[in-house]
């Protein structure tokens, strides 16, 4: 990536020395390797720069001599001068940056030598990308860069020292950028809390403020830096990685608040520069529209691990945490049984608990309890999938009531006397154990089941759908359930799934409850969970 390869440019310089010694013997630079691969270079094709100081080349060092300015090649087509500047912006202040965007290339100077040489080392061993496309970054034969003021203004008014916003010295930052975050997080298996973001981003700078709430069905949060330069750090190091290992997926853009007004401190919203705020009355809805209790940094301690075997240059400033290497959170430890009240004992059973709670995690035992029967005992896999299952469903109606899911204080459900094959007595029926369902959704390791879990929503997820069966089948088979459908569509590329979309979200818990596992043919059963789409 230092020296572009004349055959395969896409390759990372593992072999950099080696590689170096080849150019050296040729007595080719890579800002001159246009004339044997075809491809652009910095030295053709400049019409943002004067051709006349473009036009030489430096005929001193031929061997990629480190130098302040930079030259990026194959960069997204419409790519803005914000998304070049966000590589650049963790090493150091960027004097100039010219863009060529006919021929996808760019070139940015830095303030100074040292930051040039610390941006490239670093991407050299983490291949920088935008948009997902991979950027390859090498130093250009030029010691400065001069643009003509007839062809250039565009550049000139991006980088002017006017429109620069400077942290001190080895940073900077276009102004326009707001120090306020909007992360969204994706594949949400685990529950992801305001203190599990506080303790991610603070690592990049001074976390003042932090909002959660839902919004489409997806976990959402505005997070406030206390300078933009901060934000640019964290969004450059972090968007698109994973808080857990393979889920909780982070996807952050720069949101159009300059700052948030945090009126209560709480599970969903804290202002940490104000002890001095009251709670406020918490509401039955917070980052999934439910009320989580506050099991906060205690069940998510702050346990980072870079991927092994990967080793990179120290990035000056705030940024420690290598951009596109995942980093992952140690998982919520604690107990895995669930203490769920207010339920209806009239309709109430342990199958239906069985069903809804293993949307969230494989469900062990279920215990109603013989003298309270609106209160049940469910013991889930482990700790983390007890949390998932809280955090989803606590505040949700079942059966026409608010249940409320909380953690129990007991280790495990004990199963009534005579064990899980004892008959007879109401309180063996009110007891069974699951362990041994075939209906468990994730006992299969790498389940892609994992990367499916959404909030209770109005849209239901079919598959296992035989070809037989067609649209009019299985609405009809919600319908005379006495669920009233609004919508449905079979996956375009794949029958065997589709969306239905019921009149509200109670109605498709009652569905879920009701049609999971339900036979369509001999040998074939309807599986159902929840969307995060809409038809």
């Amino acid at each position: 990536m230092l020296c572009a390869d004349v055959t395969k440019p896409e390759v990372p310089s593992v072999c950099a020395a080696a590689r170096g010694r080849r150019l050296a013997d040729q007595n080719i630079c890579p800002a001159v390797l246009h004339a044997h691969d075809g491809r652009e270079s910095e030295v053709s094709g400049s019409e943002n720069m004067s051709s006349s100081h473009l036009s030489t080349v430096d005929g001193t060092d031929r061997l990629c001599a480190p130098s302040r300015v930079l030259h990026l090649r194959q960069l997204p087509a419409d790519v803005s001068e914000q998304e070049v500047l966000a590589l650049a912006a963790p090493f150091g202040r960027v004097a100039k940056l010219i863009s060529l965007k006919t021929k996808n290339q760019a070139f940015v100077e830095m303030a100074s030598e040292d930051a040039a040489v610390t941006m490239v080392n670093y991407y050299t061993a983490a291949t920088p990308t935008i948009r997902n496309q991979p950027v390859f970054i090498q130093y250009s034969t030029h010691r400065e860069l001069k643009t003509d003021n007839s062809a250039n203004q565009r550049a000139q008014t991006v980088l002017h020292p006017g429109n620069m916003a400077s942290g001190g010295e080895g940073r900077g930052l276009v102004l326009g950028l707001s120090p306020v975050l909007r992360i969204i997080i994706e594949n949400l298996f685990y529950p992801v809390t305001l203190e599990v973001l506080q303790q991610i981003f603070s690592k990049f700078g001074s976390v003042l403020k932090i909002i959660t709430f839902t919004k489409n069905n997806q976990f959402q949060a505005l997070l406030q830096f206390s300078d933009a330069v901060h934000a640019q750090h964290a969004k450059a190091a972090l968007d698109g990685q994973n808080i857990y290992n393979g889920c909780c997926t982070l996807r952050i853009d720069f949101s159009k608040l300059s700052a948030l007004n945090v009126k209560y401190n709480n599970d969903k919203s804290r202002d940490f520069t104000r002890g001095d705020l009251p709670t406020g009355e918490l509401e039955t809805a917070t980052a999934f529209g439910v009320a989580l209790p506050p099991y906060g940094a205690a069940a998510f301690p702050p346990t980072f691990h870079q991927h092994a075997g990967v080793s990179m240059a120290t990035v000056p400033g705030s940024l420690v945490s290598p951009p596109r290497v995942a980093l992952h959170m140690a998982p919520p430890a604690g107990h895995s049984v669930l203490l769920v009240s207010n339920l209806n004992p009239e309709s109430v059973s342990p199958h239906c608990l069985f069903i809804l709670f293993g949307v969230y995690g494989d469900v062990q035992r279920v215990k109603i309890l013989f003298n309270k029967q609106e209160n049940a005992l469910i013991q889930m896999s482990d700790a983390t999938q007890a949390q998932l299952a809280m955090s989803h469903l606590n505040g949700q109606r079942l059966h026409g009531n608010v249940i409320r899911v909380t953690l129990s204080k007991h280790p495990v459900v004990q199963l009534p006397r005579g064990g899980a094959g004892a008959t007879g007595g109401e309180e063996q029926a009110l007891t069974r154990d699951f362990s041994g369902s075939a209906l468990h959704r994730f006992k299969k390791p790498g389940s892609k089941n994992f990367n499916n879990i959404f909030p209770p929503s109005a849209t239901l997820h079919l598959s296992n759908i035989p070809s037989s069966v067609s649209e009019e089948a299985l609405t009809e088979l919600f319908s005379s359930s006495g669920f009233t459908v609004k919508g449905f569509k079979f996956f375009q590329k794949d029958r065997k799934m589709a969306l239905l979309q019921l009149s509200s979200v109670e109605e498709a818990i009652d569905a879920l409850v009701k049609l999971h596992d339900h036979q369509l043919d001999h040998n074939q059963h309807l599986r159902v969970s929840f969307s995060k789409s809409t038809i």
